[in-house]
């Protein structure tokens, strides 16, 4: 199936793209493996005509949004993300109704409609750069509660608090790190910042999945605790194969990142099927949002 997929993508001037938290056997087809507005950049760089995006629907729509011209493809349009859920376009605009004038800083992980009403996108990696960059002292952060405690901690910014978070993250207790301490206690344990403050509290270091690939290659250590989706210790181990990688907890696993299989993606180009476009109208405010982020990451 492999070969197939990649006899396909030579035919159709077709890339592929993974997520860092897809199965390992879609990361191994991948012509290329990251977090998701990583991916997007690179696919809208390069010449390929189609974008096979295995990954969930937020990120679809954002490399639609910056490869306008390209044909996104999803493999499984049900693999949607239960965080952007929890933002709609019209509860965001409720909300800052009732808010004095302020930024909003939106997640990346939410849909091209609350985009589309932001100031400002960020990454888990970028998010205390993104608050930082803007001259406002008070603003709002969503859809990730979470992600805007994080950033409160590290900014002496006010940050109004959407009550989104990701429930893969949120799953992760004090009491499961305990346990992966207590069984692993020289290793370092590495925690994502959509996880809760308590969990921030005890993390030897906080990063995203990015930040956790280039720690673990950078570090001394030889043993992690890796606080995110089980998906990343395939990469950590491939790219680390001298040290020890072991699961924060099992239970951090994210079903709509696990849905898309080799036999979907094989559908979905034979067929063409699966493909995210965002409305041009959408897109045209969405991609200031987005674009404003990508020239801060391309300045810094």
């Amino acid at each position: 199936m492999q070969a197939t997929i990649k006899k396909l993508l030579r035919d159709k001037n077709a890339i592929l793209l993974a997520h860092n938290y897809q199965p390992p056997e879609i990361q191994d087809v991948a012509d290329l493996c990251g977090d998701s507005l990583e991916l997007s950049i690179k696919a809208a760089q390069t010449d390929a005509d189609i974008i096979v995006f295995c990954g969930v629907h937020f990120m679809a729509e954002t490399a639609s949004i910056l490869s306008p011209h390209k044909t996104v493809l999803l493999p499984r349009l049900d693999a949607g993300c239960l965080m952007a859920d929890m933002i709609e376009p019209e509860a965001l605009q409720a909300m800052l109704d009732k808010l004095p004038p302020m930024p909003v800083v939106t997640y990346v992980n939410s849909t091209a409609a609350v985009k589309a009403l932001s100031t400002i996108c960020c990454t888990s990696a970028n998010v205390v750069d993104v608050v930082n960059s803007l001259d406002e002292t008070e603003m709002l952060l969503a859809p990730d509660r979470n992600l805007a405690m994080y950033a409160a901690s590290q900014t002496n910014k006010k940050i109004h608090v959407w009550d989104g978070y990701c429930p893969t993250h949120e799953w992760l207790k004090p009491a499961d790190v305990a346990k992966a301490k207590a069984e692993h206690p020289d290793a370092v344990f590495m925690a994502h910042p959509e996880c809760r403050p308590e969990i921030l509290e005890i993390a030897d270091v906080i990063r995203s999945t990015s930040g956790m690939l280039r720690y673990a290659r950078e570090a001394e250590a030889r043993a992690f605790i890796v606080g995110t989706e089980i998906g990343l210790l395939y990469p950590l181990q491939q790219q680390n194969p001298e040290k020890e990688f072991y699961p924060a907890s099992t239970k951090m696993t994210c079903k709509n990142m696990k849905k898309i299989s080799l036999e979907d993606i094989i559908r979905s180009l034979e067929n063409m099927e699966g493909e995210v476009k965002v409305p041009a109208d959408i897109r045209r405010k969405a991609i200031q949002a987005v674009q404003r982020m990508v020239d801060l990451s391309i300045s810094k």
